[in-house]
């Protein structure tokens, strides 16, 4: 029988930053992932302050420096086309190194996360290892069955549980943990097309006719993200690729000579976007955290950093009695009760968002009422250093901000580098 002190269901940020935490920790973790690689086309890249600093503490400022990324330090929601986005964040007014959102290929964070925790000897990292249900013993979580890519089964037994699988997660299918969902007004697209010299860097957003649109830059192309009404992806796939082509020019007019390189509907993946939350993250053995415990909206770009202060917290809350080898209810609700109120007021300020800015402008509809009203709103923001403070530190750092294991801090050198590197836009 194999067995380990804590299991890690998902390889993302979430289950790395956890792993590596406990790994320094001196806690056996091992961390099963599905895939055979990071390699994952359309997920987040937005590394916050608060994941620079946590970076930072635990040592790797220098390597993820390393790491191809560029800057950016507003947060801007769109107004419709034509029209200038409003500013609803500015990060340079808090205080640096980290003043800025980083844009770093997830998969790129994932492997200098990867590295560093196989240099702790409790650690073990298994791809291409899916798990596939729960072992449950007296009503409580034991571990996990798995399935590995060329079909071999067989059980993993932990103190300890912890499901970091997205909102997908194998956990979400237990009905005592009780899945609350939000109205949504969005699906997205995502879709690459070619970056050329003298396109703008970082993160670019424009509007169109019924869509919003962010592009990732990702040096040689642009990773892009069409915001569609919900559940018309059937309908605007009937109009027609060049309908589609048209309209995204016709918002994002700098690209119109590159629409050409989406050749067929099999360019486009849709994403079906959700934003909900279970009410209760856990049950004997078992923690959900991150997507696992509450899908985010894409808006802010905040989900992937709420799921790092998710595993820091439970690092912290949980090292101790994984240590002694016994982890009671009370420890992990413990962590729902710490992570929960921040999750509360995030998804709070999404669906704001979502019905004052994203749902009118694809309806066609000026936000917040009128374009006169968003365009006050926004030099009312401009022009007042603590409205500007106010969102930019909520962005930079969610509403509590978490401290890892005093055992996984490395001590940065006199004279080590922040993590600085990459390109400001």
């Amino acid at each position: 029988m194999e067995k380990t002190t804590c299991c890690v269901v998902g390889g993302g940020p979430a289950g790395m930053v956890l792993a590596l935490l406990l790994a320094r920790s001196g806690i056996e973790v091992t961390v099963l992932e599905k895939h055979a690689d990071f390699l994952r086309d359309f997920r987040g890249d937005t590394v916050h302050p608060s994941t620079l600093a946590l970076l930072d503490e635990l040592g790797l400022a220098e390597p993820f420096a390393r790491l191809p990324q560029r800057r950016v330090q507003t947060v801007q929601l769109p107004v419709g086309a034509g029209r200038p986005a409003v500013t609803v964040a500015d990060l340079s007014v808090l205080p640096g190194p980290y003043n800025y959102v980083a844009m770093v290929p997830q998969w790129d964070l994932l492997d200098l996360l990867a590295e560093q925790a196989r240099r702790e000897p409790s650690f073990q990292l298994r791809m291409n290892t899916e798990a596939t249900s729960f072992l449950v013993e007296s009503g409580r979580v034991a571990g996990v069955r798995y399935r590995t890519s060329d079909g071999r089964t067989g059980e993993l037994r932990a103190v300890l549980t912890v499901a970091c699988d997205g909102r997908g997660s194998l956990a979400r299918s237990r009905p005592e943990l009780g899945l609350h969902r939000f109205t949504c007004p969005m699906d997205a697209w995502w879709f690459r097309l070619p970056r050329e010299d003298g396109d703008p860097s970082g993160l670019v957003g424009g509007a169109g006719e019924g869509f919003l649109t962010a592009m990732i830059d990702r040096g040689d192309y642009w990773q892009c993200a069409a915001l569609i009404p919900k559940g018309t992806d059937a309908e605007r796939r009937a109009a027609g690729l060049d309908r589609f082509r048209a309209v995204y020019a016709a918002g994002v007019p700098w690209v119109a000579d590159r629409m050409p390189a989406l050749r067929s509907w099999d360019d486009v993946k849709l994403l079906d976007v959700h934003l909900d939350r279970l009410r209760r993250w856990h049950r004997p053995g078992l923690l959900c955290i991150g997507d696992a415990a509450h899908a985010m909206s894409p808006v802010f770009g905040i989900g992937i950093n709420l799921a790092v202060q998710d595993a820091v917290a439970t690092a912290r809350h949980l090292v101790e009695p994984l240590r002694g080898g016994t982890v009671r209810l009370r420890d992990v609700r413990r962590v729902q009760r710490r992570r929960r109120p921040t999750t509360v007021v995030t998804q709070a300020l999404q669906r704001t968002a979502h019905a004052r800015f994203i749902a009118p402008v694809l309806g066609g509809r000026p936000p917040l009422g009128s374009a006169q009203r968003a365009r006050r709103v926004a030099h009312l923001v401009a022009g007042s250093p603590w409205l500007r403070r106010l969102p930019a530190y909520f962005v930079a750092y969610g509403a509590l901000r978490e401290r890892p294991p005093t055992e996984a801090v490395r001590r940065r050198a006199p004279g080590a580098q922040t993590v600085t590197g990459g390109q400001p836009s």
